[in-house]
């Protein structure tokens, strides 16, 4: 209780614009940003540049659909050496071959962004007028001493605008930072504290704003702390092809049914299947459980309760996506 309360009062500061303290306070702030400074130098610098993934994947009859994907390094790609491999890219052709459209991806991500930055990204994504944004971002505000009301009130304003838009929004919610294999003790601890407790006022404030949010948890999924070397990649921070994989797996469910490309009955559902909860305790549950989706729903046709708004709680059962069949067109974006 204590932590869903946190979280809700976070949000709140957050939607009032206030500054509010860090969750973890001015001391642990400072031990954190030490320790991030001597991982930094054995993680080392990413191997090159993202690759660029714009185009036109699938094919099918009318207009593509036009999905932009906004955020960090985690949202372009960063850490994998073909466009095919980045997480927009295996996304467009996941929701290419659910919905039997076409779709036109243009990523605006950029490695290095923090929350503040995600304004002048949507201002070069509006111009290809999106029926769809992904947002992945928070990691970087983490280590840059971007305090946490202040991230996510940037969060929800960027929301706003791109739902203002007629977009449809979904939020990868910040990764749990804690998984990240160099961090030592007590970075770590302090690492996945923070990362969880932005991660739950995110949700908290961006499905208020009408977004769906997706847990990243321990950085994309449970898989990468079994197999660390396996699902990041060399600098043993970023994602890996397989990391990468994974991550679309657990996003294009609620990527596809934003959409309405993916069914939204209880049926096609697993976890608690369909938990409704008030929003503070779902986003800190989600936090914990990645791939998890929050959203908001209704309770005998009202929106909210005492505790604030309601929010189902899911995670969706995966089908056959062909996501290793990508159909990357020659010419980005104006095709």
């Amino acid at each position: 209780m204590g932590k869903a309360r946190a979280a809700r009062k976070l949000a709140a500061v957050a939607a009032l614009g206030g500054g509010g303290a860090g969750v973890l306070g001015g001391t642990l702030v400072a031990i954190l940003i030490a320790e991030a400074i001597l991982a930094k130098r054995t993680i080392g610098p990413p191997d090159g540049d993202p690759p660029c993934a714009d185009g036109i994947y699938g094919e099918g009859p009318g207009e593509p659909i036009s999905f932009v994907v906004l955020g960090d390094s985690t949202a372009c790609g960063l850490g994998v050496k073909e466009p095919d491999e980045t997480p927009g890219a295996l996304l467009a052709t996941g929701l290419a071959a659910l919905s039997g459209r076409p779709v036109r991806l243009t990523v605006v991500a950029k490695s290095g962004a923090e929350t503040r930055h995600l304004d002048e990204q949507i201002d070069r994504a509006l111009p290809v007028h999106p029926d769809l944004a992904l947002i992945i971002i928070g990691a970087n505000d983490v280590t840059h001493r971007t305090l946490p009301s202040e991230s996510v009130r940037l969060l929800v304003h960027g929301v706003r605008r791109l739902r203002d838009a007629g977009a449809e929004v979904v939020v990868g919610t910040c990764p749990d930072l804690g998984t990240v294999e160099p961090l030592a003790f007590p970075l770590r601890q302090l690492a996945r504290a923070w990362s969880r407790r932005l991660a739950a006022a995110q949700t908290i404030a961006c499905v208020e704003a009408g977004a769906r949010t997706v847990s990243l948890g321990s950085l994309l999924g449970p898989e990468f702390a079994a197999a660390p070397r396996e699902l990041f990649s060399s600098d043993r921070f970023h994602p890996s092809a397989t990391g990468y994989a994974s991550a679309a797996v657990a996003l294009l469910p609620s990527i596809a049914a934003a959409l309405g490309y993916w069914p939204e009955d209880e049926s096609d559902v697993s976890l608690s299947d369909g938990e409704i909860l008030p929003i503070s305790f779902a986003a800190v549950r989600a936090a914990k459980d990645a791939g998890t989706e929050v959203a908001a729903t209704e309770v005998a046709g009202a929106e909210r309760g005492p505790r604030g708004r309601w929010a189902l709680l899911r995670r969706r059962r995966h089908r056959d996506v062909p996501l290793d069949e990508r159909q990357l067109s020659p010419e980005p974006k104006s095709a």
